[in-house]
C-alpha cells in the first residue's frame, strides 16, 4: 500500500461544510488636515434552501463541464433551456460592494468639501464687501471735509479781495505798499492739492488659511467684521481709558490743583517703630526720619521711638492721635456703677481686731456655737477666717477674723480694707496692747466704723473703765464718754454680752444702709490662699457685689480659673454665692496673693490674656535693676554684710507674707536674711534642692515634706525645720542668724601708766620702769604703748617686778618695772594703756 497521490481515490464530490453568508473587508477614509481612518466593512447575503429534491432555480456558481470521454460516449439529448444571465463570480461581486462602498463615502467627502469652501468663499466675499464699504465711507467723509474746507477758504478769500476793493476806491487810500491811488491786482489763487499719503510700512502678509483652518472659518466676530486685516488686534477699553487720563493731565498741565489732605486718627502704643507709625499715618518713612532728624534724632525707619516723640509727628503731619497703654487690656474688668434701683440690701462683713491672746476667736465660737480655738496651733490665729452666723431675727452676719501677733500687720490691715464694721476686742483685765493701738489705726485709715467689745469681763481683775480711759489717749471716745464709738462689754467664755453686741452690729449696718447689686457679674477679694494636696490651688474669696456662679471664668492676680466647685464655711457645696458671702472657690491655676482682686469675665481668652499681661508686669517688676549710682557701687564692694539664706514653705498664702515680712525687718547692717523661695504648700523635691545649692535651712509652717523630699533632705543633709506658731519660727530663726555673726569684743580700760625710764632686759628685751598714773596694771594684760596720743604698738605685760620681787599687780600712785612683749620701742615719756577684752555672743 502506498502513500502517494496517485494512490488515493479520485471522487468528484466536495467536502462537506457551512457556506460563508458574511464577507467582511477594509474601506479607508479621508478626513481634512491629511486624517485617515481604515474601516472594517461586512457584507451579508441572503442564504436560500430549497426543498428536497428541487433543482435550485438559481445556482450560485455555474455547472463544472463534464469530461470530453463521457460526453463522447453518450451523447446528451438537446434540450432547451431559457437563457440567463452570465453569472458573476463570488471575488467579483464582494469587490463590486467594497467599490460601491467606498464610491459613497469619497462623493459625500467631496460633497462636504464643496459646501466648505463655497462657505469660506462667501465669508470672504462679505468680508471684502464690508470692508470696500468701510473704504467708501471713509473716502466720502474725506472728501466732504476736503470740500468743506475749500468753501471756506474761498469765502475767506472772497470777503478779503472785497475789503481790499473797498479799500481801493476810497479816495487817498494807501496800500499796504505805500502806494496810493494805484490799481491792486487780485490776490492770487491756489487750488488744493491733496497732500500725498506716506507709503505704509509693508505688513507681512498672514499665511492663508486653507484646508486646515477649516474649523475656524465659519466664525464671524465684530473685529474681523470691521477690521481691514485679520492680523489687526483692537485697543482695549482699558488702554483707551489710560490714554484718555494721560492726554487729560498732559492738556491741564500745572493747573490741577492739589489733593486736600485726609486727616487720620492715628494709634500710637507706649513704643512703635518709625515705619509703624508712617504706615498708621499713611506717610513716607523717610519723611519721618527727615522730620526726626531735625529734631536731633538720629534713627532709622526700623528703630522704635515712645509715645511723646510719636505724638510731636503725628501732630506736625497734621494728623489726630489716640494714645494706648498696655495696661489698657484691663479696661472694664470691674464694671460700671450699678444703678440706684438695682441695689438691694446685703448682709454687712464685720472684721474682729484686736491684740493676740485676748479672746477674738473665743468671741467668734460664741456666735457661732462653734469651738474653733481647741484647732489652733498655740491657742492663737495664724490666718484670716471668714464665717457667717445667722441671728436670732434671721439676719446674715459675714465676721472676719484676723490674728492678733504682731508678725499679721499685713492681714490685719487687708480685714479693715474689705470690711464695714470693725469690732476692737480689749481684754479687760490686760488693757490697751501694742497690736490693739495698731488695729486702731488700721481702722481710723479704712475710714470704717468701729464697735469696742471689753471682753473677759467675767474676771475679777476686769477693769472696763480704765479700757474707756485709755482708749481716750488715741482719739477714741465711747458712748458712755459722751463720743460716739459704741462699746459693749461682753464674756466669750460665759457667753455674756453677745445678744447686745449683735444688736449694736445691726444698728451700726442700718445706719450704713449696705446695698450691692446681686444680678450682675461677681466681683471679690482674695481673703486667704492656700495650696491643697487633693484639691489643688484654693482661694477664700469674699463677694463683694454680683453672684458668682459655679462654671464662671474669673482672673485673679496673676492667675485665671474657672470656679470648679465653691464651698462655704460649714463645708457644704453650693452652687452660687451672692454679695457678703465668704466662700472657697476651686479652680485657680495658681495661688494668688492675699487681698487680689477677683474678676469675672466672658470667656476663658479674655482671662488668660489678662493674666499674662500680669505676669509679664510682675516679672518685669522683679527682674528690673535699681539704678546704680558710684556711691552704691563703691559702698556694695565694702560692705561685710553677711547673708542669711533660707527657704520658706507655708500652709496659706498669708502666713507666708507675713513671715517673709517678720524675717526682713529682723535684718541689720551686718547680717540680712534673703528668702531663696517662699511659696504654699508641701515641701516638695525641687525646695530640698534649692535649700541644699545654697546650704540653706528649709522652714516648713504647718506643712511637711513627701516621702521623695524627705529622702533627698537626708541624701543631701539639709536641715528641715517644722513650726506651727509664728514667734517660735521668728525666736529660732534670729538665734541662727546671730550665730553667723561672731561674738562682739568689748575693751575695759583697767588702768594707765606712765614710762620714766627704759632698762635693758637681757641681750634683746628691754624694760620699762613705770608709774602706775590711774587703775591698776596686772600681769598678762592687754596694753597699748601710745605716744603722743598716736598708738605704737599693741602689746602684753610678759613679766611685772616690784623692787626685783615678781608681782601680780600694781595699784595706783606705785612704781614698777614690766617688760612688753614683742616690742622693744619704749621710750621715757610714752604712755601705756592697760585693757581686758571681753566676748559677748551677738543677738539681733
Amino acid at each position: 500500500m502506498s502513500d502517494s497521490k496517485e494512490d488515493k481515490p479520485v471522487s468528484g464530490r466536495k467536502p462537506l461544510g457551512i457556506k460563508r453568508t458574511v464577507e467582511s473587508g477594509q474601506v479607508q477614509q479621508s478626513f481634512s488636515h491629511g486624517r485617515k481612518n481604515t474601516v472594517v466593512v461586512e457584507v451579508k447575503r441572503r442564504r436560500i434552501i430549497g426543498k428536497p429534491g428541487e433543482t435550485p432555480a438559481a445556482p450560485a456558481e455555474a455547472a463544472t463541464p463534464a469530461p470530453a470521454k463521457e460526453a463522447k460516449a453518450v451523447p446528451p439529448k438537446p434540450v432547451e433551456e431559457p437563457k440567463r444571465a452570465p453569472a458573476k463570480k463570488k471575488g467579483d461581486d464582494l469587490l463590486s460592494r467594497q467599490e460601491m462602498q467606498a464610491k459613497l463615502l469619497r462623493e459625500a467627502e467631496e460633497a462636504r468639501m464643496a459646501a466648505l469652501e463655497d462657505a469660506r468663499r462667501r465669508e470672504e466675499a462679505e468680508r471684502q464687501a464690508l470692508s470696500d464699504e468701510e473704504k467708501r465711507r471713509a473716502e466720502e467723509n474725506r472728501k466732504a471735509e476736503a470740500e468743506a474746507e475749500e468753501a471756506a477758504r474761498r469765502a475767506a478769500e472772497e470777503k478779503k479781495a472785497a475789503q481790499a476793493e473797498s479799500t481801493a476806491t476810497e479816495p487817498g487810500a494807501v496800500d499796504e505798499n505805500g502806494a496810493g491811488g494805484r490799481d491792486v491786482p487780485p490776490p492770487r489763487r491756489f487750488t488744493p492739492v491733496a497732500a500725498p499719503k506716506r507709503p505704509e510700512p509693508a505688513k507681512p502678509e498672514r499665511a492663508k488659511r486653507g484646508d486646515h483652518d477649516r474649523r475656524q472659518s465659519g466664525k464671524l466676530t465684530v473685529n474681523r467684521a470691521l477690521s481691514d486685516d485679520d492680523s489687526a488686534r483692537a485697543r482695549s477699553l482699558a488702554a483707551l481709558k489710560r490714554a484718555r487720563e494721560k492726554e487729560h493731565r498732559r492738556t491741564m498741565g500745572g493747573s490741577q490743583q492739589p489733593r486736600e489732605k485726609q486727616v487720620r486718627d492715628v494709634i500710637v502704643p507706649e513704643a512703635i517703630t518709625v515705619q509703624e507709625l508712617a504706615n498708621r499715618m499713611a506717610e513716607k518713612g523717610a519723611d519721618l526720619v527727615k522730620s526726626l532728624f531735625k529734631m536731633g534724632m538720629m534713627v532709622t525707619v526700623n528703630q522704635t521711638i515712645d509715645q511723646d516723640t510719636a505724638e510731636l509727628l503725628v501732630e506736625e503731619f497734621g494728623h489726630r492721635i489716640q494714645r494706648v497703654s498696655e495696661a489698657d487690656i484691663e479696661l472694664g474688668l470691674e464694671g460700671e456703677p450699678d444703678a440706684e434701683e438695682t441695689l438691694q440690701p446685703r448682709a454687712p462683713v464685720v472684721t474682729i481686731m484686736g491684740h493676740v491672746d485676748h479672746g477674738k476667736t473665743s468671741l467668734l465660737d460664741a456666735l457661732r456655737g462653734t469651738d474653733i480655738v481647741a484647732g489652733e496651733a498655740g491657742g492663737i490665729t495664724q490666718h484670716i477666717g471668714a464665717y457667717q452666723v445667722k441671728t436670732k431675727g434671721g439676719d446674715m452676719i459675714t465676721f472676719l477674723d484676723t490674728p492678733g501677733h504682731e508678725a499679721f500687720t499685713e492681714m490685719r490691715a487687708r480685714g479693715a480694707n474689705v470690711t464695714d464694721i470693725v469690732v476692737l476686742v480689749v481684754a479687760a483685765d490686760d488693757g490697751l496692747m501694742p497690736q490693739t493701738i495698731e488695729a486702731i489705726n488700721h481702722t481710723k485709715a479704712a475710714g470704717v466704723p468701729m464697735i469696742v467689745a471689753i471682753n473677759k469681763c467675767d474676771k475679777d481683775t476686769a477693769n472696763p473703765q480704765r479700757i474707756r480711759e485709755r482708749l481716750l489717749e488715741h482719739e477714741v471716745i465711747v458712748e458712755q464718754m459722751g463720743g460716739e464709738v459704741q462699746d459693749v462689754e461682753v464674756s466669750a467664755l460665759k457667753k455674756q454680752g453677745l445678744d447686745d453686741l449683735i444688736e449694736k452690729i445691726q444698728l451700726q449696718a442700718e445706719l450704713l444702709e449696705l446695698k450691692a447689686n446681686p444680678d450682675r457679674t461677681a466681683e471679690g477679694r482674695v481673703i486667704e490662699a492656700q495650696l491643697d494636696k487633693g484639691r489643688g490651688a484654693v482661694a477664700t474669696i469674699l463677694v463683694g457685689r454680683g453672684t458668682l456662679h459655679v462654671g464662671d471664668v474669673f482672673v485673679v492676680g496673676e492667675f485665671a480659673g474657672k470656679v470648679r466647685a465653691m464651698v462655704n464655711d460649714k463645708g457644704k457645696n453650693i452652687k452660687e454665692a451672692g454679695p457678703s458671702t465668704p466662700v472657697e472657690v476651686l479652680g485657680l491655676s495658681g495661688v494668688p496673693s492675699a487681698g487680689d482682686q477677683l474678676s469675672v469675665v466672658e470667656n476663658e481668652a479674655r482671662a488668660r490674656e489678662v493674666a499674662t499681661y500680669r505676669q509679664e508686669q510682675a516679672t518685669k517688676l522683679r527682674t528690673t535693676a535699681a539704678p546704680q549710682t558710684f556711691e552704691h557701687m563703691f559702698s556694695a564692694l565694702n560692705t561685710t554684710q553677711v547673708e542669711y539664706p533660707i527657704v520658706i514653705k507655708g500652709d496659706v498664702q498669708g502666713s507666708v507674707e507675713a513671715i517673709v515680712g517678720s524675717l526682713n525687718r529682723v535684718s541689720t547692717d551686718e547680717i540680712k536674711v534673703r528668702v531663696l523661695h517662699s511659696g504654699v504648700g508641701a515641701i516638695t523635691e525641687s525646695d530640698v534642692t534649692l535649700a541644699a545649692a545654697s546650704n540653706a535651712p528649709l522652714i516648713g509652717f504647718n506643712v511637711r515634706p513627701n516621702a521623695k523630699a524627705r529622702t533627698q533632705a537626708e541624701k543631701d543633709k539639709v536641715s528641715l525645720r517644722y513650726y506651727d506658731v509664728i514667734y517660735d519660727l521668728l525666736e529660732e530663726v534670729k538665734g541662727e542668724m546671730a550665730g553667723q555673726l561672731a561674738p562682739e569684743r568689748i575693751e575695759t580700760v583697767v588702768g594707765r601708766a606712765e614710762v620714766k625710764e627704759v632698762f635693758p632686759a637681757g641681750k634683746k628685751d628691754k624694760a620699762a620702769g613705770l608709774l602706775v598714773v590711774d587703775g591698776v596694771i596686772r600681769k598678762g594684760i592687754n596694753a597699748r604703748l601710745t605716744r603722743e596720743d598716736v598708738i605704737v604698738s599693741k602689746t602684753i605685760i610678759a613679766s611685772l617686778r616690784r623692787f626685783k620681787d615678781d608681782v601680780a599687780e600694781v595699784r595706783a600712785g606705785l612704781e614698777c618695772g614690766a617688760v612688753l612683749e614683742d616690742t622693744n620701742d619704749i621710750k621715757p615719756g610714752d604712755m601705756l594703756e592697760l585693757f581686758e577684752v571681753e566676748e559677748r555672743a551677738r543677738t539681733l
